[in-house]
């Protein structure tokens, strides 16, 4: 072999290989991150990556979905060119168009609507990634709806939701200076692997652990001092008798709460029913080791808490039990403080970095004056009040029952099929609509239903601006060309709202002007930004300053951290508790035939949703859809390692490979989500939703297992 076969073979970049690094970002999992990327590109093609060396967020370290990045964007059922749909919805027929008679078709169906029934009986839907939300939700308002939604309807806002009732803004713990760390639903060695550095530094300081989870995870193995292990959805009971405990020893910040805090005496009084004679019958925990854990955070002061998206937000009673867990760090005196819940903003898309873009007021300038309330309005009116956009959860049964107003149609973006309980009613819904356009990179089961199906980018295949957490910004540069016929989705949404003939001019110039515009505030340009391989620090970032936003009056009617929510208490025709309190969770189906709880969605290190079911590498690494059960109830089933199990409910059964394991508790069973094949949640009651958010009750539903192969007439 000579030299330069020896080269290209160990994929050297250079000259003589003609192998190039350029530089990107993975956009795969949650846009707190986005790791830097090393691209290796040989003749248009990406044939290696690594993490980028120097990256603030990822420091050349990339987990195993960042590595499968060169799978992911050449996988075989890639959408190279716009689709129309031939045959029945959901067969997956299609014939190939061109762009422009995509773009006709889509105008004509969704201006006669508009024209017909009203703006409002069209729906645009944003599912992953996030990128490109901004423009189309300025695209929803530009054509005069507020029915915009996003797979957000189910996560992380749940927890925005109760810290703006609290205290106006969200919040982040800061492990980095705190000395105790009450890590609740905390497994980063699973979700969020950069936090698992983090913590393993913070351990290495001194920093005491306190893991909260049902299960023995990796970061109850590595990390805690004390691991609480309550039963699902019973966290907002331990949360309120830990609340009792540091009230009753007086392990609590009384000057604090007399300056900054509204409603102590109103929850002391609720809290004070969550005590020795029910807590373990309640969660399983014992009261001794609450107090055990109480004690470590009075003596061990500041407390930083971890902030979970679905963990906690799943389950019927999920905000109220975030709520409760938030109580902690004000009665303690650790909000607003060094090593506490620090008040964030978010910068752009979510992502808090320290300074501020006009990304609002990019939407809201064209929000419609005169639009009927989104879908969910009306069901959960606490959603609306806060978050101004539809809740995707109350869709289907709108779209089926017309009520208060019919959807006509829906323009989707990387819309999941799956993502949302009772997949066969969503089904039933995008079978009764008129018209349906979905854009994705592959041909999902959601695009087999779709009228008009679009071809999208990857982050590897166009430019795109982004933030990150310490005063950054970076605009990549395509590393290849689009694959086929493929376009970027923002540059997808400014030529439909060209095409649909909206009197918006921004939006119809380019994602770039709409980035001009999005940061004319700073001095930093998109020029700058172009010329950077390397995230840039913005000269307008603002370190976190202790104490300054709670001296200044909290973003709440009483300026004050709100225990007792004065909003929720000025609407009592909502029918919600405006304190924290605690309701059980689990479904009311029949206890003795379904007498497991099913936790849908348990992290697993090697997947994020379904996004990487189908690369190969990827599921190499865990090849059959799995459920976790306890070895207690493996052995009184006769269940082993491997065994087909069927997982049942009322809404139907899945057959997946059992593991038995000891750590989970008895009568629980945990099932990663979105599988073609095993689609667990398919099996939730899309009714079992949480009343002060609308999130869904993932992990709270009553279920049944059995071994696979069994006579079906006996439960267990």
């Amino acid at each position: 072999m000579e030299r330069t076969e020896q080269l290209i073979k160990a994929k050297i970049p250079g000259k003589e290989t003609g192998i190039e690094i350029r530089r990107t970002i993975c956009d795969i999992c949650c846009p707190s991150f986005h790791c830097g990327i090393d691209a290796y590109v040989k003749d248009g093609r990406v044939i290696k990556v690594e993490g980028t060396k120097g990256h603030p967020m990822n420091d050349g370290l990339l987990c195993t979905k960042g590595l499968s990045n060169r799978e992911y964007i050449y996988r075989r059922d890639r959408i190279l060119t716009p689709l129309k749909r031939v045959g029945e919805r959901g067969e997956g027929k299609f014939q190939e168009i061109t762009w422009e008679e995509a773009y006709r078709i889509c105008a004509e169906k969704l201006n006669g609507w508009k024209e017909k029934e009203g703006a409002d009986s069209v729906l645009f839907f944003g599912g992953y990634t996030k990128w490109f939300r901004p423009w189309l939700h300025r695209l929803a308002f530009s054509f005069g709806t507020e029915n915009y939604a996003t797979e957000s309807s189910t996560c992380f806002t749940s927890g925005f939701m109760a810290w703006k009732i609290a205290t106006g803004r969200g919040a982040k713990g800061d492990m980095a200076h705190c000395g105790v760390y009450l890590g609740w639903a905390f497994n980063p060695y699973h979700s969020r692997y950069l936090n698992g550095k983090k913590a393993d530094e913070a351990k290495a300081r001194g920093v005491k652990f306190i893991i909260v989870d049902p299960r023995i995870t990796p970061a109850v193995e590595k990390l805690a001092d004390i691991h609480l292990r309550p039963r699902g959805g019973t966290d907002g009971a331990l949360a309120l008798a830990m609340a009792n405990i540091l009230i009753q020893n007086n392990w609590i910040d009384r000057e604090y709460i007399d300056r900054y805090v509204e409603g102590f005496d109103a929850f002391a009084e609720y809290v004070s029913g969550f005590n020795e004679s029910n807590l373990e019958a309640i969660t399983g925990v014992p009261y001794s080791q609450a107090v055990e854990a109480c004690r470590m955070i009075h003596e061990n002061r500041p407390m930083a808490i971890n902030e979970s998206s679905a963990p906690l937000a799943h389950h019927k009673n999920g905000m109220q039990n975030y709520r409760a867990i938030m109580a902690l760090s004000a009665i303690t005196g650790n909000y607003d403080r060094v090593g506490g819940q620090q008040p964030i903003l978010h910068t752009y898309i979510h992502q808090a970095s320290g300074f501020l873009t006009e990304e609002e007021e990019f939407v809201d300038e064209v929000r419609p004056a005169h639009a009927r309330k989104p879908v969910g309005a009306e069901r959960f009116p606490l959603w609306y009040e806060t978050e101004r956009e539809a809740q995707a959860t109350d869709m289907a049964r709108q779209i089926l029952e017309e009520k208060p107003y019919p959807i006509r149609a829906v323009v989707a973006l990387g819309m999941n099929l799956r993502m949302l309980p009772d997949t066969e009613n969503i089904i039933r819904a995008l079978k009764k609509l008129d018209f349906f356009v979905d854009t994705d990179l592959f041909m999902t089961d959601a695009a087999k239903y779709a009228d008009i199906v679009l071809p999208a980018c990857s982050s590897f295949e166009r430019g795109e601006f982004k933030t990150y957490p310490g005063g950054y910004a970076v605009y990549t540069n395509p590393v290849i060309e689009p694959l086929g016929q493929a376009k970027s989705d923002a540059q997808i949404l400014c030529e439909l709202a060209e095409a649909l003939g909206l009197d918006d001019e921004l939006l119809k110039s380019g994602y770039e002007n709409c980035i001009r515009y999005m940061i004319r505030n700073l001095s930093v340009t998109v020029e700058d930004l172009k010329a950077n391989p390397l995230p840039t620090l913005v000269p307008e970032r603002k370190p976190y300053q202790e104490g300054a936003y709670i001296r200044g009056g909290l973003d709440t009617k009483s300026g004050k951290f709100e225990l007792d929510s004065s909003l929720i208490k000025d609407h009592p025709e909502w029918g919600l508790d405006s304190l924290p309190t605690y309701c059980d969770s689990l479904d009311g189906a029949d206890e003795e035939k379904y007498p497991f709880a099913l936790c849908a969605g348990a992290r697993i290190p090697n997947a994020i949703h379904s996004r990487l079911h189908e690369v190969p590498w990827v599921r190499s690494l865990r090849p059959y859809p799995t459920a976790d059960i306890s070895l207690e109830d493996g052995k009184r089933l006769g269940i082993r390692e491997g065994d087909d199990m069927e997982i049942y409910t009322e809404k139907g059964s899945i057959t997946v490979k059992a593991h038995p394991t000891a750590r989970v508790l008895p009568g629980t069973v945990y099932m990663y989500h979105g599988y073609r094949e095993a689609n667990v949640n398919g099996l939730l009651d899309g009714n079992h939703l949480d009343p002060y958010c609308g999130f869904p009750s993932y992990r709270s539903a009553r279920c049944g297992i059995r071994k696979g192969g069994e006579d079906h007439g006996t439960d267990a």
